[in-house]
C-alpha cells in the first residue's frame, strides 16, 4: 500500500504518513530541570492562533547590531537549541529566540507541516514585537528541517537576512536518496517545497553545508542555493557530516554577512514599497 503512486493526496489517511512522522518529527522530550536550567536565556511561552502553546527561550542583548530567529532541526528540544543560540547571541552581539515547534518537549500538540510553519510565524511576530520592528526586520537561521522553516518565513512577509544550514530543497528528495522505492514523490505527505518558495524571497542569503553530510548530501543544498534569487553566498564545511557545527566552523562569515545586512529602516521601506 506504501508504495501505491497518489497517496499523498490521502492527506492524514495516507499509509505512508506514520513512517514519515516518525521520520520527519520524531518523539522530543524535554529533559530534565537542571538541564533546562543550563539551557540559559529568559523562558517564555508563545500562544498560537490556534492556542498552542509554545516554550521558547530569549536571549536579549543590551544593543544588538540584529535581532534573529532561530528554527531549530528534527530532533532535540529548545532545551539542547538555547545553549546554541547563546552562543549566537555572544558571538555575534545579536538578540535571538529559539523555539520548540508543537508537539516538542513541552510545547502542545501535534507536530506537521502546516502546524509547525504557523508556529513559527508566531514566534517571529513575538520577537518583533519585543524589539518594536516589523517581522521583515527579523534575521531568520534555520537548520536542517528548521531551514524549510526559515525558507517559508522569507518567502512570506519577507526577511533582513536569511542563514541556513544543512537544508534541502523539498523533503520528497531528501527520502529519494534514502528510500527511492517508496516513491516520496508521489507519497509523502509531509512537502516542506523550499526551492519553490525560495524564488520569492529576494534578501541576502548565506548557507552552508557540510560535504559529508550523507543525511543531506551536499548536491541538495546546492540545488536550493541555485534557486535563490537574491544576493547570495554559499559555504562548503570541509569533512563536515549533517551533525557538526556550522556556528563554530562559519563564526567569520557570519559576522561578516550580518554586518553586511541592510539597516532596518532601510528594510522597512523595501517592505512597503513591495
Amino acid at each position: 500500500m506504501m508504495a501505491v503512486p497518489g497517496c499523498r493526496i490521502l492527506g492524514p489517511l495516507s499509509p505512508l504518513r506514520p513512517v514519515e512522522q516518525l521520520l520527519v518529527y520524531p518523539q522530543s522530550v524535554a529533559p530534565s530541570f537542571s538541564q533546562h536550567e543550563q539551557a540559559g536565556g529568559r523562558q517564555i511561552w508563545i500562544e498560537t492562533e490556534n492556542h498552542h502553546q509554545l516554550d521558547a527561550r530569549y536571549f536579549e542583548h543590551p544593543n544588538p547590531q540584529a535581532v534573529a530567529l532561530y528554527c531549530h532541526g528534527n530532533v532535540g528540544t529548545v532545551d539542547k537549541w538555547a545553549i546554541l543560540a547563546g552562543r549566537l547571541s555572544r558571538m555575534h552581539g545579536i538578540s535571538i529566540l529559539v523555539f520548540d515547534y508543537r508537539g516538542y518537549g513541552r510545547s502542545t500538540g501535534f507536530a506537521n507541516e502546516r502546524g509547525i510553519l504557523r508556529d513559527a510565524e508566531a514566534a517571529r511576530s513575538w520577537v518583533a514585537r519585543e524589539n518594536g520592528i516589523r517581522p521583515c526586520d527579523v534575521v531568520l537561521i534555520g537548520r536542517s528541517l528548521g531551514g524549510a522553516v526559515a525558507v517559508d518565513l522569507a518567502a512570506n512577509g519577507g526577511a533582513r537576512g536569511l542563514i541556513l544550514e544543512s537544508t534541502f530543497p523539498s523533503l520528497p528528495e531528501v527520502a529519494e536518496r534514502h528510500a527511492a522505492w517508496l516513491l516520496p514523490e508521489w507519497n509523502m505527505t509531509q512537502r516542506m517545497n523550499s526551492a519553490a518558495k525560495i524564488k520569492r524571497y529576494s534578501g541576502p542569503l548565506l548557507q552552508s553545508h557540510g560535504d559529508a553530510d550523507r543525511l543531506i548530501p551536499l548536491s541538495l543544498g546546492e540545488e536550493l542555493f541555485a534557486a535563490a534569487p537574491g544576493p547570495k553566498r554559499f559555504i562548503v564545511v570541509p569533512d563536515a557530516t549533517h551533525n557538526d557545527d556550522h556556528i563554530r566552523h562559519c563564526k567569520a562569515e557570519r559576522e561578516q554577512f550580518l554586518r553586511s545586512l541592510p539597516p532596518v529602516w532601510l528594510t522597512r521601506e523595501m517592505a512597503f514599497a513591495e
